[in-house]
């Protein structure tokens, strides 16, 4: 296989992708587990969506401290990286579109999917951008060790 300038502009998105959903997913869920108070009062929205429960919020922050280490695992073990990425992103996936009902049904105004945004969504986008490229690219993977 060739390296183009394509090729690396690749692989530098597909980094960039990975270290921003490790690093924040990861980062997000040590925040939630270490001090749950915290998170709760700081995090745009959180408190608008019921009362402080530190042991709801660190069963979350457990599960997003997986999935950031499921994102760099991923990274770093390309025979595990599709299995670990797609579940990361159904679990992702399942939160954000919760998110989108929670305003459909009229739970939540509008204004809460793009202050979510960027905690919610992005990281649930970012995570099929990054099971596809490797659903794709696992064949030529398999043909290239042949």
């Amino acid at each position: 296989m060739t390296i183009t300038r394509d090729n690396q502009a690749i692989a530098a998105a597909v980094i960039a992708m990975v270290a921003f959903n490790g690093v924040f997913l990861s980062a997000n869920g040590l925040f939630m587990l270490i001090d749950p108070l915290a998170w709760y009062e700081l995090v745009p929205g959180v408190t608008d969506t019921g009362f402080f429960n530190q042991h709801f919020i660190r069963d979350i922050g457990i599960i997003q401290l997986f999935l950031g280490v499921a994102f760099v695992v991923g990274m770093t073990m390309p025979e595990r990286r599709i299995g670990l990425w797609a579940a990361a992103t159904l679990w992702l996936s399942a939160h954000a579109l919760f998110h989108f009902w929670e305003v459909a049904v009229g739970i939540c105004s509008p204004s809460a999917l793009p202050r979510d945004f960027p905690g919610v969504t992005l990281p649930a986008i970012i995570g099929m951008v990054l099971t596809f490229w490797a659903i794709r690219r696992s064949p030529a993977e398999k043909s290239a060790s042949a």
